[in-house]
C-alpha cells in the first residue's frame, strides 16, 4: 500500500497539531509568567538582604538564588498547566468527540 491515499488533515494530524499548538500556548504563557514572578521575587529578596540584619546573616548567595529560582519554576509549571488544561478545554468543544484512532 502507498502512503499517498492518507490525506494530510484525518482527524488524528489534526488533533495532533492541536496538542502542539496548546503546549506551544503552555510554554510561551509559563515562560512570562516565570520571567514576571523572578523580577517580583528578585527585588524584595536582595532588598531583604541588603536592609534586615537576619537576613544579610542568614541568606548566603546560593539561598537567594533558590528562593528566586524555586518561585520562576512554580510559577512557570503553574501557568503551563493551566494554560494547556484550558487550551485542550476551549478546542475540545470545536471538535467532534468521534474519531477514529
Amino acid at each position: 500500500m502507498s502512503k499517498g491515499n492518507v490525506s494530510a488533515t484525518s482527524p488524528l494530524d489534526q488533533r495532533l497539531a492541536m496538542a502542539k499548538r496548546c503546549s506551544q500556548e503552555g510554554v510561551i504563557a509559563g515562560a512570562k509568567a516565570a520571567v514576571v514572578a523572578s523580577v517580583a521575587t528578585a527585588i524584595p529578596t536582595l532588598a531583604s538582604v541588603r536592609m534586615l540584619p537576619w537576613a544579610k546573616a542568614n541568606l548566603n548567595h546560593t539561598a537567594q538564588a533558590l528562593i528566586i529560582s524555586t518561585v520562576a519554576g512554580a510559577a512557570y509549571f503553574i501557568v503551563a498547566d493551566k494554560t494547556v488544561l484550558a487550551t485542550a478545554r476551549r478546542n475540545s468543544f470545536k471538535q467532534p468527540s468521534n474519531v477514529e484512532a
